[in-house]
């Protein structure tokens, strides 16, 4: 796949991915990076974990001359299929990197044949080492039966490491693999030597299985059993090895498999079920209950309940209606529903969400980039090495036999394997959970910046709180009539609380208005269907009027009833002045010549919130509101989050194009930040920001601008996003380790003739299962966005008293995690009883 970007000078940079094949360690990767990075104007990295290589070029490059040069390297390229291929039936698994060297998807298992030659070299090998080990089993002429048995595997089942050897000979190269075919083919060459010249092919010949050095001329021991044993416990780590690297890319290809297969499109009135491939923006498609959304859409006619717990991890559903945005592979759960699709193909959020993770897997933090320097240069030392051990031993007198044993140990010993899987793996399987945790990590270099991160801004709009504004108190009046016309003689009566939601949420839902909204949303959920408005007026910047059941209704600022000569009582006008200094919207209600409510709207806090902001203080960091809003709005939400309302915690009205200031002069302070936000006015500043997290309810541009994507949401996902990341990093550090000191703690042992060559092989081969091993503990990572608030107190619901009105808290749903888009979706559960 290819895809053309523009520099800040204009310059057009053209990035082409190309499917490796033939590579067996780092340095092979390594081996075709610097020969692609030699063409003039390329910038390539090669991934040896996800077999694929990045290119970058200003003004483009031509993909066969890529192939070519890795070609003459000796190994194979191909194109990628595109994306929206790789969406279609049978090919979840392209893209992985898993594929076998002749391109992607070629070979459907590419551990099969790694498997057989397993199998194999086991049930051969085995008899061998326990002969060479065990004299008592060594019955006469058994050395003749050794080799029969360890041939086989020394032949046919080390072949591709022969193959790969004599490759890189050609191409004047050597690479892990090098050493590994010279290390067996020169244990085997030796025991064929003393068995045909020397004395081991003897009748009756025996020799014990020792770990050190024993002087003689050597033609008397045979290493049939390190030429067999080699090759099992190498064959076993590079297995389990391809094992992993096909585990830990299972969340890319269960993010591709979400998607649907084909879609019932309607065409000239009727519905047609083609492959989703063929589906266009624009065209309406149903979707039955129990299917999968074919893509990215809005929907058209209507409502249902939609399950997106497996692309968000929300486990509550969503209810969507005309008008909502709804995510392709999320799950109708309810009615019928006609979308129109607006994104198809790569476009689609699914697509992109899979196009982050590969990013991701396919760069290089930089302690991968001195892993693989070193690995480049690790083989011509080692082999260096071995040559330099052969001849002091022999110089030495210790015999050939003993400097043979030193020489090969030194061979086998040295493969880098680990030093080449150490960040590799932990970064497949770092940023497969992530995906399947909605956090979307874009690329390695992020996680050096969430290690050192001590700061975190965080947006109020659409992160801390919901993004849209929702009907949060009702104060009625005293002393009112109500509807049915009873006198007020007695000053008591009162109008019914669900009379002023009926009445004014019956004239604000003929208004398009975000505050109308808000109030006709909350009036239906608590009162259900609404009444006809007749005579509807929208009076601009007042509000609006009409008559409701035959009564004259006003709904509006305060101004628009003191018009119609109904002002405010001053239980109302305290109950406004109390909702407007906490930074809320207070909305008049009249009719019949009267004032009889105050209803307050505001942007509320998400249940989560809190949580979210004591989860980040865990880690380390300190948390920063910055907001557009007045200082008293963003002192109610700092001060219910626990941020804190201080001058270094509450930054207030700041704006849109300043944010980005305020992140420089915190950095200026020696601060290391991290931005959450998701708006288009927080890019600069998510761009600017050490870390940027975008929610992935937010706008696009945010996202692109983000270093982390979180697709839910809930704010708790920025923590677990920066424990994700932080752990990813220290299992690359611990593998990195203990790597490095394998080798350093094992060349001099083997150069010393400590280590018998099989015992050697067997410790490479287990060094490469430890590192996968411990990255594999990754997939273990729990998230803590499924636990409930430990410390977000429930919405208190105030009830009106007989002395005055008191306002009826009305939690909205629309702060509830799980939402993909801002769009106009109930939650399910009640909205009164949340936790």
């Amino acid at each position: 796949m290819s895809a053309t970007t523009t520099t800040t000078t204009g310059a057009a940079i053209t990035e082409i991915e190309l499917a490796i094949g033939g590579m067996t360690c780092a340095s092979c990767a390594n081996r075709i990076e610097r020969r692609l990075n030699k063409i003039d104007g390329v910038t390539a990295t090669v991934n040896y974990a996800t077999e694929k290589a990045r290119v970058s070029a200003p003004g483009g490059v031509d993909p066969a001359v890529l192939v070519a040069q890795v070609e003459a390297a000796g190994y194979t390229a191909d194109l990628p299929r595109p994306p929206a291929a790789d969406l279609e039936p049978g090919a979840a698994g392209a893209g992985t990197g898993a594929g076998a060297g002749t391109g992607a998807g070629a070979e459907p298992d590419p551990t099969r044949s790694l498997r057989h030659r397993l199998i194999t070299s086991i049930v051969l090998a085995v008899p061998v080492i326990a002969m060479a080990m065990t004299p008592s089993l060594q019955f006469t002429n058994w050395q003749w039966y050794s080799l029969a048995l360890a041939s086989p595997v020394v032949t046919w089942a080390a072949w591709p490491f022969h193959r790969a050897a004599w490759t890189n000979l050609r191409h004047g190269a050597a690479t892990m693999d090098t050493l590994i075919s010279i290390g067996v083919s020169a244990a085997f060459g030796w025991s064929l030597y003393a068995l045909q010249f020397g004395t081991a092919g003897t009748p009756g010949m025996t020799h014990p299985f020792e770990l050190t050095i024993a002087r003689g001329d050597g033609t008397g021991n045979i290493y049939l059993e390190v030429a067999a044993g080699v090759t099992t416990f190498i064959l076993a780590g590079r297995y389990f090895e391809a094992r992993a690297k096909r585990q830990a890319g299972a969340a890319l290809r269960a993010l591709l498999e979400l998607g649907a297969k084909d879609v019932a499109v309607l065409r000239d009135g009727a519905e047609i079920r083609i492959p989703i491939s063929q589906l266009a923006v624009g065209e309406r498609f149903v979707v039955r209950p129990g299917e999968r959304i074919a893509t990215d859409g809005v929907v058209d006619e209507g409502s249902s309940a939609v399950d997106a717990s497996m692309l968000t991890g929300e486990s509550v559903p969503v209810e969507v209606a005309p008008g909502d945005t709804v995510t392709g592979a999320t799950v109708n759960a309810g009615g019928r529903l006609i979308v129109r699709a607006t994104r198809v193909g790569a476009d689609t959020q699914l697509a992109q969400m899979a196009k982050l993770v590969e990013d991701a897997q396919t760069g290089k933090a930089a302690a991968q980039r001195l892993a693989d320097r070193i690995s480049g240069v690790f083989v011509p030392v080692v082999i260096a090495l071995a040559a330099a051990t052969l001849a002091f031993w022999l110089g030495a007198d210790a015999g050939p036999a003993a400097a043979f044993t030193a020489a090969v140990a030194v061979l086998i010993i040295a493969c880098p394997c680990a030093l080449g899987l150490a960040t590799p793996t932990a970064l497949l399987v770092g940023t497969g959970r992530g995906a399947q945790l909605g956090i979307l990590i874009k690329g390695p270099e992020v996680l050096e910046s969430t290690r050192r991160v001590d700061t975190i801004v965080l947006d109020k709009t659409g992160t801390i709180t919901t993004g849209r504004m929702s009907l949060v108190g009702i104060h009625v009046a005293a002393g009112t009539t109500d509807t049915a016309g009873t006198a007020d003689t007695a000053g008591t009566a009162e109008a019914d609380e669900t009379e002023v939601l009926r009445l004014a949420g019956a004239l604000e839902n003929a208004s398009e208005h975000p505050i109308a909204a808000a109030i006709a949303r909350g009036a239906r959920e608590r009162v259900g269907d609404l009444p006809d408005v007749e005579q509807f007026t929208n009076l601009e910047g007042l509000g609006v009027q009409g008559v409701v059941d035959g009564h004259a209704v006003l709904v509006g600022r305060p101004a628009l009833l003191e018009k119609w000569s109904q002002p405010l009582p001053p239980d109302l006008a305290a109950a406004r002045t109390t909702a407007e200094t906490a930074g809320r919207t207070a909305v008049g209600v009249a009719w019949d010549g009267k004032a009889r409510a105050v209803l307050v709207v505001a942007d509320v806090v998400k249940p989560t919130s809190a949580q979210a902001v004591a989860q980040l203080r865990e880690l380390g960091l300190t948390p920063v509101l910055l907001t557009g809003d007045n200082t008293a709005v963003a002192r109610t939400v700092a001060a219910e989050t626990g941020i804190g309302t201080g001058p270094d915690t509450l930054i207030a009205e700041v704006l849109p194009a300043d944010k980005v200031d305020v992140v420089k002069r915190l950095q200026a302070q020696g601060k290391v930040v991290a931005m959450v936000g998701d708006g288009v006015n927080d890019a600069p500043a998510l761009a600017q920001a050490d870390l940027g997290l975008a929610m992935g309810t937010g706008t696009d541009v945010a996202i692109e601008a983000s270093d982390l994507t979180l697709v839910r949401g809930d704010l708790r996902a920025a923590a677990d996003a920066i424990r994700l990341s932080r752990r990813t990093l220290a299992t690359i550090k611990g593998n990195l380790f203990w790597a490095f000191a394998y080798n350093l703690a094992a060349l001099p042992l083997a150069a010393a003739g400590l280590l018998n060559p099989m015992i050697a092989g067997a410790s490479m081969a287990f060094s490469s299962v430890f590192v996968v091993a411990n990255s594999l503990r990754l997939r273990r990572f729990a998230a803590q966005v499924d636990a409930p608030p430990a410390t977000t107190a429930p919405i208190p619901r105030h009830h009106r008293d007989e002395a005055a009105s008191t306002p009826t808290e009305i939690a909205g749903p629309a702060g509830l995690p799980g939402q993909l888009q801002p769009s106009h979706r109930k939650d399910l559960r009640d909205p009164r009883r949340l936790p």
